[in-house]
């Protein structure tokens, strides 16, 4: 049984993060290219226009779930992303991706009044 987000998760996993608990983007080789997101808007931000290579990187080893479950305690996020072929064009990995975080992203601000809809 899954448990549904409360508004105190949804607030936290919306949340800046510090830089140091940032996601830092890598190249194709594990070298940090100079972009950090620091939230999981500015991660949805970041993966509209990051380099393919990038997300080659890190979507096989896992980093974006680990990162979306240990940093941002978002635990269905990670489970979602999983859940993407493994074996695709980094292009329709990056529309994927963005999918899943877009539409996580608008799940959890539809839990915050003052964020999703007038009271």
């Amino acid at each position: 049984m899954q448990k549904s987000t409360s508004k105190v998760d949804a607030s936290k996993i919306l949340a800046a993060v510090s830089s140091e608990k940032g996601f830092h983007f890598n190249t194709e080789k594990g070298v940090y290219i100079g972009i950090t997101a620091t939230s999981l808007p500015d991660f949805a931000s970041k993966l509209e226009t990051i380099d393919e290579n990038s997300i080659l990187f890190h979507y096989p080893r896992g980093d974006f779930q680990r990162w979306a479950q240990d940093v941002l305690g978002d635990e269905e996020l990670a489970n979602r992303m999983c859940f993407i072929q493994r074996d695709i064009s980094g292009e329709n990995l990056r529309n994927q991706l963005l999918k899943i975080v877009q539409k996580r992203i608008t799940e959890l601000k539809t839990q915050l009044p003052f964020l999703g809809q007038p009271s």
